[in-house]
């Protein structure tokens, strides 16, 4: 599946296709190509400053810790979330609690904005499906 992002760089936006590797050659006005930025260890960063580029590595490797705790994360609160409405559920209860929902949703739209409302809106449809 091919998806487009845009990528800025001092101000100018590009639009490219998710199938274009991150910082990769794009076509020259000639049919070859021109690279777009240093590589640092096999790793497009963007820029040509060597140390600059060091850095950026650096931030993406903390970055992809976090991306790798926040799939763990979601997977255990998925599970825990689908146990929760079983155990309600084999006990007489109801599939949903509303008011549970609510104040999931609320406590994420006031720490994160309506960002914060969006991934609530993930987090509890992975735990007890769509509605």
């Amino acid at each position: 599946m091919m998806t487009d992002v845009v990528e800025q760089s001092s101000g100018v936006a590009r639009s490219r296709s998710s199938d274009e590797h991150e910082g990769g050659a794009r076509p020259a006005g000639d049919g070859g190509t021109e690279p777009t930025a240093e590589t640092v260890g096999g790793a497009r960063t963007g820029t040509e400053d060597s140390a600059a580029g060091a850095r950026i590595v650096a931030i993406r490797e903390r970055i992809d810790e976090i991306d790798r705790t926040l799939i763990e994360l979601w997977h255990e609160r998925a599970t825990l979330s689908q146990e929760v409405g079983v155990t309600r559920m084999a006990s007489g209860g109801t599939r949903l609690v509303l008011s549970r929902e609510r104040d999931i949703l609320e406590r994420f739209r006031e720490a994160l904005g309506a960002d914060g409302t969006q991934l609530a809106l993930l987090l509890l449809r992975a735990g007890r499906g769509p509605l």
